[in-house]
């Protein structure tokens, strides 16, 4: 079926029709009999989700893709870079290769790089597509990665794993113990092989829970894209005792924002009502949750122990928004009504009320220029704090 896919013809048509409705392409009438509609279709709307995550893949010619879930389900090209970035050496193992991409991008870092599947059939697109993109140093072995590890019988520099969560986990917390493969089970067999580890891992995973689960983690980091959290990386080093350093990292057009700090560490912040400026940390560091770290580390004084925004007299620069303040509106009623109607971009923070509840009960528009945080204070007072972009 593969080969099939490679027809110079049916190749012009995924490129041709990128851009168009798939539900609507699949009423038209199969123009090539010998092979499935669905089979061409699911490569028009794959290939559609890799133009902005996977432009390197989208610019190449005779890509072959899997489900468009998998596409979805897979590293950016951004986010695959920054992980290359924590590796080196001669030699990775990708227990979890699926698509590639990593591996596509590990490969520019170390010398020899071996990508395991199980799926026999992901495995053969991963390997026809790294001969298309020139990445001739990645071996592809299709198969249980578990028996590549034992069979081989060899040390690496890194073994990297992104587990995935088992079927029967939905509903459950996400556990690395729910995930396949199951990681803190297999961590002592992994360092049979390598004295370095770095897993991949969903952000909804909780930090504080999955060390509980691990041991000889050295760091772990939050990365997001353009302020989304996509995964969480855990470096484990074999024997490693001390605390891990915790790192939140966000890739944004301008390059990348980075804060650090010894995971668990008590950190005593100072708190002050609104003054001249502003900030709302990225969301790199809202899930790594350092923070009373971010406060001292930049001082400025939080505004509340709960409400996670940032003020100062004097800008500076901060991992995440900055804003100046243009006044500080009690939240009472005869207050509130000169905001009825007009139009402002609203977010609620250690708030009674969400947003969607401000915008109604107060006829609030959404957009323009003007950004309304609704917060507590270190007062326990309601405010609305009216700012504009720094």
């Amino acid at each position: 079926m593969l080969n099939v896919l490679l027809q110079p013809e049916i190749q012009e048509y995924i490129r041709k029709h990128t851009d168009d409705n798939v539900t609507k392409l699949a009423l038209q009438k199969n123009p090539f009999p010998e092979v499935q509609f669905t089979e061409v279709l699911n490569q028009v709307a794959a290939r559609q989700k890799a133009k902005e995550k996977l432009p390197t893949w989208y610019a190449a010619e005779n890509i072959l893709y899997p489900s468009k879930v998998s596409i979805e389900q897979t590293s950016s090209e951004k986010a695959a870079a920054y992980k290359a970035s924590l590796v080196s050496g001669e030699s990775l193992i990708d227990l979890t290769g699926g698509f590639g991409i990593d591996d596509y991008y590990f490969s520019k870092k170390v010398q020899h790089v071996t990508h395991c599947e199980l799926n026999l059939e992901l495995s053969a697109i991963a390997k026809h597509n790294f001969e298309v993109l020139g990445a001739d140093n990645i071996e592809c072995l299709p198969g249980d990665s578990l028996d590549v590890l034992t069979l081989t019988e060899r040390r690496w520099d890194w073994i990297y794993i992104d587990p995935s969560r088992r079927n029967d986990a939905k509903g459950k917390v996400f556990m690395l113990n729910d995930c396949l493969p199951n990681v803190p089970q297999l961590l002592d067999t992994y360092f049979k092989y390598t004295d370095n580890v770095l897993i991949k891992t969903a952000p909804l995973l909780d930090i504080s829970a999955a060390l509980g689960e691990l041991h000889s983690v050295k760091a772990v980091q939050v990365l997001a894209v353009h302020n989304e959290v996509k995964e969480l990386l855990w470096i484990l080093e074999k024997g490693y005792k001390g605390a891990p350093t915790l790192t939140a990292v966000c890739i944004t057009k301008d390059g990348e924002e980075v804060f650090e700090t010894p995971y668990g560490d008590e950190a005593y912040p100072d708190y002050s009502k609104p003054l001249k400026y502003l900030y709302e940390p990225n969301s790199a560091i809202m899930k790594s949750g350092a923070f009373d770290a971010v406060a001292t580390h930049y001082d400025v004084f939080k505004l509340h122990r709960h409400t996670h925004l940032y003020t100062s007299d004097t800008l500076i620069d901060f991992p995440g928004r900055r804003f100046k303040i243009e006044s500080v509106l009690p939240y009472q009623k005869a207050e509130m009504k000169q905001l009825e109607g007009s139009k402002m971009n609203v977010s609620a923070r250690n708030f009674p009320l969400q947003v969607a509840d401000i915008l109604k009960k107060w006829k609030i528009k959404d957009g323009g220029d003007v950004y309304a945080f609704f917060i507590t204070t270190a007062n326990d007072e309601k405010v609305v704090v009216l700012c504009s972009k720094a």
